[in-house]
């Protein structure tokens, strides 16, 4: 391990140095006598690190198939991105992607072997492994004449029927992945039935009593039954309308078809004339025996029998043409009685769970799932009224788009019981009694035993805490902060007081103290609410609310400070506290003078009593209010600190600084005035830069998949020169000025030292521009108890500052061990207690504290502060403000997100740039640690959810509606094995049904069928080269070692074996001869040897 010394630079040693100039001048400063050398030990290395995608959570972004293994009990769902999401019991999920990225189609599993087939849109098909954690492609098909559209796989059957675009059926072995010779032309199929082409093929099943006989549905209405021995067509049925699904009764006597006119026609088999019976379940029966009016078309129809009653047919679609703005339906069809059941968004998919695997007994239908363009939804066919299994999967991550997140790793284990407590009460009734059906698989072993936390802030201004521990995630519980907002606005009160034109309360910034469990929000409509937790429910009277007028300053001669009417803040340009008292409403003051509207908050706050559940209760709202016809401007960062009592928040006009205890405004200054007379910048003509902060009707588009423009490498504040462009001077503010302003980028509540000359630090906060500066503003505290509530805090500008390139994006300080030291916290208390109790406790209160290791034992010791930029990273020692270290962390793009995090016992600096690179470095001494090239930055979504977390954790919403989970520690990556749960379990399949003495007797059971003799290579031969190509998988023999003992793996293994023989039958033709002729000279040594040994006992040898 390398050791480095960070001694005390001279004070003339300017910023610019490099490290190792640095280095070698510290090593040479000569220290007083007495004075200890500080040395710092860094412990991590490049090995410590390696990035791996841990797991994905949420909705299967735009799924588009499905498919359930009834012995295994695991669901799987298809995406139109080629993904393939697999669920089995809560906590056990797994994501793979195929590489193509072409849309998948289709869905079979191998029922209790293990294995998935899926069907993509551009003519492949897959075999995958899922007796591995991480399932991988074995073999790949890929047609190269004729495009799939169906596919069927028999249940115990390693034949596989594919139906094409133009109406034939391949066979494909699933062992060896390779096609039969058997083929069925669709001019063989339909003969002269038609005299046209039939259409593609929509369905292919097998009648449930006889494997011999292929039921094949065209999309223009012809159905033939195939007898595969004698191939020909037993019987055609033909209907007028387009087929969409057709779906068997168990006893292979009758098939139900369903189509495009919203009629569903039941067949007999041998009645090939005309259906049985023809329904259409959602027309208008007419009185003098027309046919009724036609429907929508029934895109899918399930056929369903039970021991004890009535089939159950269940269809999706079907509605009459005349129900406008009906929600898509899913219909069950029981007997006499028809349930029409409404889903929240159209129907992708859905399947009967039964409860049996076998096609020729009674099915016993005991479930529905219903896959939904943004939903999974199972439905308990058991129950009257058919309720809805709670779902214990993380899908409503996007009940509401998420517009921000926020993770903690390593939180206080006593927070999620907390949160869990309290959003229990929310959960919602009516739900199935049963447990949740898809059960299949095993947990992993959850090494990791910290408490994990991720929050996400929502379009409609909710936000939702989950538990995140040991890779799985669980709502814990769900806050609305739109509830301290009038909901009933007009048009016209909207049109004037908005500044976005949806989503007024979406959630932009999420500022939360895990030990004091105090949270701070900032929405897009430049509101900002403070909640504390309680787990006692009470009523507010009045919700406490402040207006904070931060105003730009365009001409400061032009426009003097004095002319502004201060509302509820002082004056700009002043920081004297102002204690006022809260409001009830907003200001009713609409417009100035010259008829512009002025000191309007975007929403008005309810004036009735708000009653609040236990959980997470309003302290105070804040809202910047419109100044002269100019809308406030959406708050860039924001801070809040429970120890101190103290919220601050920035935007591109200033910064305000509230005090939440004594609900007052501290501080409420331009940026321009936070300098005083140190401005660096000539101020009369500011660079039209890009301003950092999204714009409000943006800050939603993280829903849609958009691309960044051409511009995305360059930093927001990349086009900015020298800080000296010219702007026109005049007292309105323009849209160009808006975009120049020098924003509040990153802020900071810490003790520590604020100038050179200070021996003992003290309270402050630090402030980061988009410029790059970094400001220091000093907080003088009354002291705890009573006078906290009674005495002002006292807010000055410090005079220190400090330079950076590029935006400020983080601020964090370390001990002069090199330990991190996190701001001061008050321990979390509940705040509804009774009077008496309260009065004991008032002595502990405002007790900050400090988990500095050094602040309480060498108080004069130093300290380093570490800020990161857009462009680069700086160490600074203080009290001196000397810059100990620098690392330039990218010169061609901008750093996205920076975070300084603990890992390994240690703390580094994580970084995820706009290139698409993750880097860490070590601290304080900077050097990189890893540097690896993981996405690209191809949508906002990314840059505005992307965060580290301690113990090598990030996260970022990969799509609208999924989190993709990640970590860079060595680690976790070694030990993900273990913590992935087995999709595959050893289950016996169950018992085939008996068939009666007398079926048995009379041959009325089902007929089985030799298709190995029918399709096999010496029956059917072999089928043409030029029609689809093999791609062997990299799943390979792999999957073997993770296949589970018991006869279904030795099955696995046999079929991997025969597999891996029939890729070897080229080379066995070779060797044939020779390994005739070595088993002959065997066989001749064999009988010497015997004749040798013949009157010995073998175990005399």
């Amino acid at each position: 391990m390398r050791k480095f010394n960070i001694r005390k630079v001279l004070d003339g040693l300017t910023a610019g140095s490099s490290s190792a100039s640095q280095q070698q001048q510290q090593q040479q400063q000569q220290h007083p006598p007495g004075a200890r050398e500080p040395e710092i030990q860094e412990t991590l290395q490049s090995e410590h690190f390696q990035l791996c995608k841990t797991v994905r959570h949420g909705f299967p972004y735009q799924p588009s198939a499905l498919a359930f293994d009834p012995v295994q009990k695991i669901l799987a769902v298809g995406t139109q991105t080629g993904a393939l999401r697999l669920f089995g019991r809560p906590g056990v999920e797994c994501y793979c992607q195929h590489d193509s990225g072409a849309a998948v189609i289709q869905l079979q599993f191998l029922t209790n072997e293990g294995a998935l087939v899926s069907a993509l849109a551009d003519d492949t098909l897959h075999l995958w492994n899922l007796r591995q954690k991480r399932p991988a492609i074995l073999h790949s098909l890929k047609f190269c004449r004729e495009r799939v559209t169906f596919c069927h796989l028999p249940f115990q059957s390693k034949w596989l029927y594919v139906g094409t675009e133009r109406g034939n059926i391949h066979i494909v072995n699933v062992e060896s992945f390779t096609l039969s010779g058997y083929v069925i032309m669709w001019n063989k199929a339909i003969e002269l039935s038609s005299k046209s082409h039939p259409g593609p093929v929509v369905h292919i099943s097998d009648n449930p009593m006889d494997e011999g006989k292929l039921l094949i549905g065209f999309e223009s209405g012809t159905v033939v039954l195939w007898d595969l021995k004698s191939k020909k067509a037993d019987y055609r049925y033909t209907y007028d309308e387009a087929i969409h699904s057709v779906a068997w009764h168990h006893e292979g006597k009758q098939f139900i078809c369903s189509h495009s006119d919203g009629t569903l026609t039941i067949w007999n088999v041998r009645s090939p004339t005309k259906p049985v019976q023809t329904i259409t379940p959602h027309g208008k029966q007419l009185k003098d025996g027309k046919k009724p009016e036609p429907c929508k078309p029934i895109l899918k129809v399930e056929f369903k029998t039970t021991r004890s009653g009535e089939p159950f047919i269940i269809l999706s679609g079907g509605l009459s043409y005349d129900t406008v703005g009906r929600r898509p339906c899913l219909t069950v069809m029981h007997g006499k009685s028809t349930a029409v059941l409404e889903m929240d968004y159209s129907i992708v998919d859905f399947l009967t769970l039964c409860e049996t695997p076998y096609p020729n007994d009674f099915q016993e239908p005991y479930a529905v799932v219903v896959l939904l363009e943004k939903d999974l939804v199972l439905i308990d066919l058991a129950q009257n009224g058919y309720p809805i299994f709670e779902n214990p999967y993380p899908l409503s991550l996007h009940e509401s788009p998420v517009t921000c997140c926020e993770y903690f790793a390593d939180c206080p284990v006593d927070l999620i019981p907390a949160l869990y407590s309290v959003g229990v009460r929310q959960k919602r009734q009516g739900y199935s009694k049963k447990e949740w059906p898809i059960n299949g698989g095993n947990w992993g072993l959850g090494a990791q035993s910290y408490p994990e936390i991720i929050i996400t802030g929502h379009a409609d201004g909710s936000v939702k805490f989950w538990d995140a521990s040991a890779i799985t995630l669980q709502v814990l519980y769900k806050l609305k902060t739109s509830k301290v907002f009038e909901k009933s606005r007009t048009k016209d009160d909207r049109a004037n007081t908005d500044i976005v034109d949806e989503d007024p309360y979406a959630i932009q910034i999420i500022s939360w103290c895990p030990e004091s469990r105090m949270l701070c929000i900032a929405g897009v409509s430049a509101h900002v609410i403070i909640y504390r937790f309680s787990k006692q429910e009470m009523t507010t009277e009045v919700i406490p609310m402040l207006e904070v007028r931060l105003l730009y300053e365009i001409n400061d001669v032009e426009t003097p400070e004095g002319e502004q009417p201060p509302l509820l803040s002082t004056p700009v340009g002043s920081s004297n506290p102002q204690s006022l008292p809260p409001q009830s409403h907003p200001s009713t003051s609409s417009s100035s003078s010259d008829g512009l509207r002025d000191n309007v908050p975007c929403l008005k706050v309810k004036n009735s009593p708000l009653k609040q559940s236990p959980g997470y209760q309003t302290e105070l709202v804040i809202q910047l209010v419109w100044v002269g016809g100019e809308p406030p401007q959406q708050i860039t960062s924001l801070a809040l600190n429970s120890s101190y009592g103290l919220v601050v928040f920035g935007n591109c006009n200033g910064i305000a600084m509230v005090d939440y205890l004594q609900k007052a405004v501290l501080l409420n200054l331009g940026t321009v005035e936070l300098y005083g007379s140190n401005d660096p910048y000539r101020r009369e003509p500011r660079s039209p830069r890009k301003s950092r902060q999204p714009s409000g009707a943006g800050l939603c588009d993280i829903t849609e998949g958009t691309v960044v423009p051409e511009d995305r490498c360059k930093s927001p504040t990349s086009d900015m020169k020298d800080n000296s462009f010219s702007r026109s001077r005049s007292s309105s503010v323009t849209s160009i000025d808006k975009e120049s302003r020098e924003a509040i980028s990153a802020l900071h509540f810490c003790e520590t030292f604020t100038r050179k000359t200070d021996s003992s630090p003290s309270p402050c906060l630090w402030v980061g521009t988009t410029l790059g500066t970094v400001l220091v503003i000093t907080l003088n505290l009354p002291p705890g108890a009573e006078q906290r509530l009674l005495q002002p805090v006292i807010v000055s500008p410090s005079g220190t500052i400090l330079r950076l390139k590029g935006a400020v994006l983080r601020m964090a300080f370390l001990d002069a061990t090199g330990c991190l030291m996190p701001p001061a916290y008050e321990p979390w208390k509940e705040h509804n207690v009774p009077e008496e109790k309260d009065e004991k406790e008032k002595l502990k209160k405002r007790r900050p504290v400090s988990v500095s290791p050094s602040s309480s034992q060498e108080i004069s010791e130093n300290q380093y502060a570490v800020i990161c930029s857009e462009k680069q990273a700086k160490v600074i020692s203080l009290p001196t403000q000397n810059c100990a270290y620098k690392q330039n962390i990218t010169e061609t793009s901008f750093v996205l997100r920076g975070d300084v995090v603990a890992l390994s016992n240690s703390i580094c600096l994580a970084c995820f740039c706009a290139n698409g690179h993750i880097m860490t470095f070590s601290l304080p001494s900077l050097r990189p640690l890893l540097d690896v090239y993981y996405l690209p930055l191809t949508n906002m979504r990314i840059a505005r959810t992307f965060c580290f977390t301690n113990n090598g954790q990030a996260l970022y919403l990969v799509s609208p509606t999924e989190i993709q989970r990640l970590t860079y520690s060595q680690e976790t990556c070694e030990n993900l094995q273990e913590m992935l749960g087995e999709l595959f379990t050893p289950v016996e399949t169950p018992e085939a049904p008996n068939r009666g003495f007398f079926k048995g007797l009379f041959g009325g059971g089902a007929q089985s069928l030799d298709r190995e003799e029918l399709f096999g290579e010496s029956s059917s031969g072999k089928a043409s080269r030029s029609l689809a190509q093999h791609i062997p998988g990299p799943g390979g023999i792999e999957g073997v070692k993770g296949a589970a003992s018991g006869v279904v793996g030795e099955l696995a293994r046999a079929r991997l074996a025969l597999d891996e023989r029939g890729q070897k039958l080229s080379d066995l033709e070779e060797r044939t001869a020779a390994m005739l002729s070595s088993a002959d000279s065997f066989s001749k040594h064999a009988h010497e040897m015997m004749l040798k040994y013949k009157d010995k006992k073998w175990y005399q040898f």
